[in-house]
């Protein structure tokens, strides 16, 4: 069974009811995240979540089908979560499909978020035509799209906002549907706001709660160091600290924007002019048009090869500060310190 973002939503009750796996794929990383909380929050029962890394099923295939079957220690209902990246799981979620097939133990659901991998993986083409499992894709977000997921997430709050309001707050969380889903849960609680008790939002109640926009939080460290400008990242990464920025909604924001550049460089070829199609995107609504200047300068730096090394360390990076939470700022300040120094290299 396979999904995208578009289909989602439809697909996914019928997913619930009849898969054991799951493969959450794309370059998306938050929308993944987002649907595979909707896939667990529509079981009928979770219980106990175990979560497993990427590199812990890569190290051991056969740990992923043993937990699956395993019973939790007070006999409660359980489902696995598993953070990969690209075709870590390949092989645990082989095992497990054939332990299946040969009528093994009740499996639990297994839920796999998989970055840098896509539907063209082998984990995806493993499961891609088994009935017992669902491979969904999520492609980067637009603006409209997350605006849209901001208004369904709003009204299930009770929270009434009026376009201009959805997309301020689509802005501001960097089109990643999580910060967003925290922006509204947060707004409607401010306005004691509930499914039986709508009450609509001003954008004074916005200003009062909400995150600072990307122009003010994220977005200029971002573009410091995917542009190459060493010069300004000691302040930038003064400011991350002085702010006290969450690392890991920092990490997300630079993997967006590395997302949005191979998208990017796919329709711009090995030859195309940067600054030309950057401006036909802004014409086009898909780009923002404060972001035509760094957009542009960071696409004649990273394309090919150079991309890919990229975002495998960001990929890397993320990895890393998922597993040491206490010393994540010194580690993402020590991997951003690098970029920079690479963007310049590929300057000459």
């Amino acid at each position: 069974m396979k999904a995208t973002q578009r289909d989602f939503a439809t697909v996914a009750p019928r997913a619930v009811q009849q898969c054991r796996m799951f493969f959450f794929c794309g370059q998306d990383e938050a929308g993944a995240s987002a649907a595979a909380d909707k896939v667990i929050a529509q079981l009928d029962n979770p219980g106990e979540r175990v979560e497993l890394s990427g590199a812990d099923v890569r190290k051991d295939p056969a740990l992923l089908a043993d937990e699956a079957r395993s019973s939790s220690l007070f006999g409660e209902t359980r489902h696995i979560y598993v953070r990969a990246a690209g075709d870590e799981a390949h092989d645990a979620l082989s095992l497990l499909a054939e332990s299946l097939d040969m009528g093994g133990a009740e499996s639990c659901p297994v839920l796999v978020v998989a970055s840098a991998a896509t539907d063209k993986s082998r984990t995806a083409k493993l499961l891609e035509k088994r009935k017992d499992a669902l491979v969904a894709m999520f492609y980067p977000p637009d603006l409209a799209s997350v605006t849209r997921e901001v208004r369904a997430m709003s009204d299930g709050a009770g929270l009434k906002l009026d376009a201009g309001l959805a997309e301020r707050i689509a802005r501001a969380a960097g089109l990643d549907v999580r910060l967003a889903r925290s922006e509204v849960d947060k707004l409607a609680l401010y306005v004691d706001a509930s499914p039986l008790s709508p009450v609509t939002a001003s954008a004074e109640d916005l200003d009062a709660v909400g995150a600072k926009t990307e122009e003010d939080g994220f977005m200029p460290l971002v573009n410091a160091v995917l542009s190459g400008e060493s010069g300004r990242l000691a302040g930038e990464l003064h400011r991350m600290r002085e702010t006290s920025m969450n690392p890991v909604g920092l990490l997300l924001a630079f993997e967006r924007r590395a997302a949005q550049l191979a998208q990017l460089a796919a329709k711009l070829g090995p030859r195309g002019d940067a600054a030309s199609l950057i401006e036909s995107e802004t014409q086009a609504r898909r780009v923002f048009f404060r972001e035509k200047a760094e957009l542009t300068q960071q696409l004649r730096l990273w394309r090919g090869p150079k991309l890919a090394r990229l975002v495998a360390r960001l990929v890397e990076l993320h990895r890393t500060l998922l597993a040491t939470n206490q010393s994540a700022e010194l580690l993402l300040s020590q991997g951003l310190a690098e970029i920079p120094r690479q963007a310049v290299a590929l300057k000459r």
